[in-house]
């Protein structure tokens, strides 16, 4: 029978009814010369439901809680160690240890927690299980452990908003303090590579009525034989000095300790306006509470004296704002752990993530301070404003207020320096730089409470190693 081409039979369609067949899937030959059908698969793949996104989150959800559980056990490992350790139970402090060590791998190693945590057990480590070597590695020269100490402290600079904050608030209250003063001396107690004064010389060349005279004395550790680091500061200040025509002298005096300086060292001179500056050197002078009864005087009590006795316009203070300096070691070791771990995290928003390994390994070497040191051996006493006001307004001197314009310009720079979180608020006159909430470092003026501006000790020159520079505009 001839079909005539026509297909021999078909539905009666309904009017309205659509009985096309849908177009053939396209064949899709690969290399193999296997085919498959490419609309088929993507049909298909349409219409699958859209639950892998879902199933993403809820495990990314699941897995964040679960780091949480063991960052929360990890940190009850720590100070059930601690505890051990004060104790001293030896064998319960190492089995403590051994299980943080173990709840490491459970932590991401990127997280804040995790950062800190690696820094707090290998100081455990450290003090349970001191190393001995036999023999002994020499020691590193002190002039190269404080070339090394320099190049941590600057990338600890670069890397968050806490040291430019505190040169700015101190640079802010030394320039209104010595308003329409002629002559200028500022005393630094820890010059480092004088990041602090380029900002305020700058200010000074813009003051109305023109820049005054500008001293600097600049204390910082001895240099190795064949240098000085403290003239080749003094030397770059000098030339940026000379730039915008400030009239400039530079002096540095070498100590290794700041109780080492005698007023007389420092070479005040009768109608100099003196301003004394100190970022987070006064907590290393102050005395271990457990032997303060025994000791008449702590070292920071000559350096107080010795500032009150110079009779500053303004004396600026930056310290961590922090208690490190309890007799408990446990209850030294906790107020570290949350401390440290909220400078990590803000210090991770600062960086936008990336990190700075050098600044962390700067804050490493005080959190195996805090830890492995006790008694005289320990520097980093961190104590916090409260006691700060108690021990200056002791030695005579009395604070000076910063102000609502420091207060409005520091929320600025910090804004520019940092990532959310980072906060600048004001309490009784003084600045705190915080972290959500949680102050991580302060910052103070005082004055002698009788401040004549005399010529306190204007007589002798330096025992101590010393370098001049100055130049004229």
């Amino acid at each position: 029978m001839a079909m005539g081409g026509a297909f021999p039979f078909q539905w009666p369609a309904e009017p309205g009814l659509d009985v096309s067949l849908p177009p053939l899937p396209t064949v899709v030959p690969d290399a193999a010369g296997v085919a498959y059908y490419a609309d088929a698969a993507a049909d298909m793949h349409a219409a699958m439901p859209a639950v892998l996104p879902d199933f993403a989150a809820a495990l990314a959800a699941m897995r964040r809680e679960e780091e949480e559980a063991a960052g929360i056990r990890l940190v009850h490992l720590l100070m059930s160690c601690a505890g051990a350790v004060e104790a001293g139970d030896h064998a319960g402090a190492s089995a403590h240890l051994a299980d943080a060590h173990a709840a490491l791998a459970a932590v991401s190693p990127g997280s804040g927690i995790g950062r800190v945590a690696v820094h707090f057990t290998a100081a455990l480590s450290r003090r349970l299980f001191p190393p001995t070597p036999s023999p002994p590695p020499p020691q590193p020269a002190a002039a190269d452990a404080d070339a090394d100490h320099a190049f941590l402290y600057h990338h600890f600079y670069e890397a968050g908003p806490y040291l430019k904050f505190a040169h700015f608030t101190a640079n802010q209250a030394i320039l209104e303090a010595v308003q329409g003063c002629k002559h200028v001396h500022i005393i630094d107690f820890n010059l480092m590579q004088g990041l602090q004064w380029p900002a305020l010389i700058q200010a000074l060349a813009l003051r109305p009525g023109g820049p005054p005279f500008l001293r600097l004395t600049g204390i910082g550790p001895p240099s190795p034989p064949g240098r000085d680091d403290l003239r080749d500061v003094g030397v770059r200040l000098a030339d940026l000095a000379r730039s915008v025509r400030v009239h400039f002298s530079f002096r540095g005096v070498a100590a290794n300790r700041l109780d080492e300086i005698r007023p007389w060292m420092l070479q005040v001179s009768q109608g100099e306006a003196v301003a004394v500056n100190s970022v987070l050197q006064l907590h290393r002078l102050v005395a271990d509470p457990s032997a303060a009864a025994d000791d008449a005087r702590a070292p920071i009590d000559a350096v107080l004296d010795c500032v009150s006795s110079m009779r500053p316009r303004v004396f600026t203070v930056v310290e961590q704002e922090a208690d490190h300096n309890k007799p408990g070691f446990l209850d030294r070791f906790t107020e570290a752990l949350f401390y440290y771990s909220a400078v990590f995290d803000s210090l991770d928003a600062a960086s936008g993530g990336a990190g700075d390994a050098a600044a962390e390994a700067y804050l490493e070497r005080e959190i195996c301070d805090i830890v492995c040191g006790e008694g005289a051996e320990r520097r980093e006493r961190h104590e916090p404003l409260r006691r700060w006001r108690d021990r200056l307004g002791r030695a005579g001197l009395a604070g000076v207020p910063l102000g609502a314009n420091a207060l409005r310009q520091a929320r600025m720079l910090v804004g520019l320096f940092s990532g959310e979180g980072h906060c600048v608020e004001e309490a009784d006159g003084c600045l705190t730089l915080g972290w959500h909430g949680r102050p991580l470092f302060s910052a103070s003026a005082w004055r002698a409470e009788e401040n004549n501006h005399s010529d306190s000790n204007a007589d002798g020159s330096s025992g101590s190693e010393e370098s001049n520079i100055s130049c004229s505009s």
